[in-house]
């Protein structure tokens, strides 16, 4: 940079330092094409301003929509070069050429205007649009004939821009240059020696465009000239610029300006033809002119964003080659004819449920090349999506989540974002995101109810499919697999599995064993429910089976005991009244329900009219008054049957003696036993007894082999399977119930008991329930415990010595 120039920009430095601080902002001078890092100013010394008042005022610099080419230093407190600044590009012809922006301070707030100014250096050389310049001129043309030349184009300003032309050879033309309004030069070439075609029809001149930098930097053309003959005016342009504005995207054929000149010959010589000159070309594709009358009209498309604005130069010339050259300016007039372009930067194909509030999705960025409002751009997404935008930056939007994310309420989000413009009318573009949604095992199975209940029937076979339990998992794929477990507790200290089993698969419960509802009547146990997922998630429920009666097991009498060692017979007087209480039949069914609603029949006799049995208590009584011609021995058959389906039964046989003295009833019964007397045919008896006695003892022994076997296959059931038979309570002979209904329910004990006579009232002590009096064997018979055995055995005993006493005394009152 020579001594001059410096000079120059010191002098205009001071001048901008004046004029800021007048102003109260901070002006500076800087040559374009400074290093990255270069240094422009002092700022916080020339504001004013401590380096800690930067640092907590949070200093910044605010260009606008600018774009940014200084940056400011905290640390120093300085102005730098942020990016290369080229002057022609910023500022085209335009001077001076400054930057504007502001630093702002925050806490308190405050602002400060800096204005930068950018010097031009020379470092673009003067430049033609054409290699050379073509001229007819009349050997007639008059000295002082002036033709206008290629203009040409330096892109720097002041002293580095175009200073002069000089044109070689200068035997025949002299240049001349006219100053124009915007600071141009039009330079033309003036003839001072007249022309002679004879002499030379062809003439070859260099122009030379020359600027004032330093090193000075050149351009030139050629110009050739052809000598013609007869024409002496050239035409002249009714205005030197011409200013028009067009809205981009007119329809082609729209006129823009008409272009005038005239020419002050006549005939061919005044005829002037319009011609684009100096024009670039993409100009030259948009507008064309008519070259009779001057009309400018479009042809090509106009573009705002390609073009804001454009020059024309149109030239005139007659048929002589004398031309004249004006000036075509067309602004061009932004639309909203671009939609705002999105596009994908970043995105998730899929998100967990269980991600966080804020969890970015994906990245977009958005460009509108239109201006003003009309590329200012929004973007939304619908409020009902637990997704939201977030501006990071300019034109830089963030998709995040902005609520709870349930894959069961919703696996799949088809995301629409859409962005619009504020031009009028709007334009807008969206974008679909398809963003799936990835299971977390967060739901435990859940059963269809809060607790099964299912029934099944007594001597079911085991492996019986009984019913299912259902657990579904609102999870997806190996979070939803629900696997089935029995709990393990214990029925009546049993394990539990060792009653029921569940499918793991299916949730079917399986019965194990076979039930007896004599054993056990229901019970309860649990069952998980466990998912397929990490760390796994169950439930339980619980299932109650209630076991369903069964009519298996028949009536079985408590009282009157069978017993064929001792003949039992019940006495009733003479003197007996009507409804008389001989004694009372107790049985029990060890069912349930109706299957042990027991009722009481008199099957078979000695006298039908005499006796009655009720039908629900199996008290039988006199129906009618007690004669002498009664038989002593009455024996009855009382049929007990339940209300089971089928019907089962048992058949009981009362001796019943009808006296009023005890050695009556002795004499009757002695022969109690014997049905018949003997008769005349006592061959025919033997006989019979002879063959009966045989089949007997072949059956007996049959029979004995075969409970021999039942019972050792009996013994070894039961201590397999530990089952316990059931008890039957026991009533001691001539006690009725307190109840009177005529069926103990077994599951109770009666505490007092009483007899048909009330002055042999007896306390029986209470017991548990689930100990027994009387008990089944093996082979199903009624058996006594030994201490009941021993009283009954004593009793018999006692009951024959006192009737062999009375006998003894009856003989000896005979004698």
């Amino acid at each position: 940079m020579s001594d001059r120039t410096m000079a120059r920009q010191v002098l205009l430095l001071i001048w901008f330092l004046s004029l800021s601080s007048a102003l109260g902002q901070v002006s500076y001078s800087i040559p374009e094409e400074m290093a990255k890092g270069s240094l422009v100013g002092n700022i916080a010394q020339d504001l004013g301003l401590d380096l800690k008042r930067l640092k907590s005022g949070k200093a910044r610099i605010y260009t606008g929509d600018s774009a940014e080419y200084i940056e400011l230093n905290k640390e120093r407190g300085v102005l730098l070069i942020k990016e290369r600044i080229d002057r022609e590009a910023l500022c085209g012809q335009t001077t001076p050429c400054a930057l504007h922006f502001q630093i702002i301070l925050e806490n308190p707030m405050e602002f400060y205007s800096v204005n930068v100014e950018v010097i031009d250096i020379n470092d673009n050389p003067p430049l033609f649009s054409k290699n050379k310049m073509v001229f007819e001129i009349s050997e007639l043309a008059l000295s002082g004939a002036r033709f206008v030349l290629e203009r040409a184009v330096d892109a720097d300003v002041g002293i580095n821009g175009l200073q002069s032309y000089t044109l070689k050879p200068t035997d025949n033309f002299i240049l001349k240059s006219h100053s124009r309004s915007g600071g141009n030069k039009n330079v033309e070439m003036v003839l001072q020696k007249q022309l002679d075609r004879e002499k030379q029809d062809i003439i070859v001149l260099v122009l030379t465009a020359m600027d004032g930098g330093d090193p000075q930097m050149s351009g030139t053309i050629e110009i050739h000239i052809t000598v013609l003959d007869a024409n002496d005016n050239a035409p002249v342009c009714s205005q030197s610029v011409y200013k028009t504005s067009v809205i981009e995207n007119s329809p082609k054929g729209m006129i823009l300006s008409t272009v005038k000149a005239s020419d002050a010959d006549v005939g061919s010589n005044g005829l002037i033809t319009y011609t684009l000159s100096n024009t670039a070309d993409d100009a030259m594709k948009i507008v064309s002119i008519d070259e009779t009358n001057g009309l400018l009209t479009v042809i090509g498309e106009i573009d705002f964003e390609k073009n804001k604005l454009f020059e024309i130069d149109v030239q005139a010339t007659d048929q002589g080659g004398h031309s004249d050259t004006c000036k075509v300016i067309v602004d061009v007039i932004d639309a909203n004819d671009n939609s705002p372009v999105i596009n994908m930067m970043s995105k998730s194909s899929d998100i967990s449920e269980n991600a966080k509030l804020g969890t970015v999705t994906a990245i977009i960025n958005v460009q509108d090349i239109d201006s003003g409002e009309n590329g200012k751009v929004q973007c939304t997404v619908k409020d009902s999506l637990p997704f939201t935008l977030r501006s990071t930056s300019n034109n830089f939007f963030s998709l995040v989540t902005d609520g709870d994310l349930d894959r069961e309420r919703e696996s799949e989000y088809n995301i629409t974002v859409t962005c619009a413009d504020e031009g009028v009318p709007s334009l807008s573009s969206s974008v679909t995101l398809s963003l799936q949604i990835s299971d977390v095992n967060d739901n435990a199975p859940v059963f269809d109810k809060s607790s099964y209940e299912a029934s099944v029937q007594e001597n079911n076979t085991p492996g019986l499919s009984i019913f299912t339990v259902r657990a579904r998992d609102a999870d997806f794929n190996q979070n939803a697999r629900v696997s089935y477990i029995l709990e393990d507790s214990s029925v009546n200290g049993v394990p539990v599995s060792s009653l029921v089993s569940v499918s793991a698969d299916s949730g079917v419960i399986h019965a194990v064993r076979s039930f007896d509802y004599e054993q056990i009547k229901d019970f309860q146990f649990r069952v998980k429910a466990q998912d397929g997922g990490s760390p796994p998630l169950s439930s339980n429920v619980s299932v109650r089976i209630i076991i369903q009666d069964q009519n298996d097991n028949a009536p079985q009498v408590l009282y009157p005991v069978q017993s064929g060692a001792s003949v039992v017979a019940e006495i009733v007087p003479r003197s007996a009244d009507v409804g008389y209480l001989v004694t009372k039949v107790v049985a029990v069914d060890v069912d349930s329900g109706q299957n042990a609603w027991l009722s009481y029949k008199l099957q078979k006799a000695t006298d039908r009219a005499l006796f009655e049995v009720g039908l629900q208590n199996g008290e039988i009584r006199t129906v009618r008054q007690v004669t002498d011609k009664d038989a002593v021995k009455q024996r009855l058959t009382v049929v007990v049957e339940d209300n089971g389906q089928p019907s089962r039964s048992a058949t009981v046989n009362v001796n019943v003696a009808v006296a009023d003295s005890f050695p009556e009833v002795l004499s009757e019964f002695t022969d109690f036993t014997h049905d018949k007397e003997y008769n005349d045919n006592l061959t025919f008896y033997l006989v019979l007894a002879l063959a009966v006695v045989s089949f007997l003892f072949i059956v007996s022994i049959i029979a004995i082999l075969s409970v021999k076997c039942y019972r050792w296959r009996r013994e070894r059931m039961y201590y397999k399977s530990g089952a316990n038979l059931p008890v039957i309570p026991y009533y001691p002979p001539l006690y009725a119930d307190v109840g009177g209904t005529g069926t103990l329910q077994h599951v109770y004990n009666y505490e007092v008991c009483r007899t048909t006579d009330s002055r042999k009232s007896d306390l029986k002590y209470v017991r548990p329930c689930s100990e027994s009096i009387i008990s089944l064997d093996t082979s199903g018979a009624q058996t006594l415990p030994h201490a009941q055995r021993d009283k009954l055995t004593n009793d018999d005993s006692f009951d024959q010595r006192e009737r062999r006493k009375l006998s003894t005394q009856s003989e000896e009152e005979e004698r």
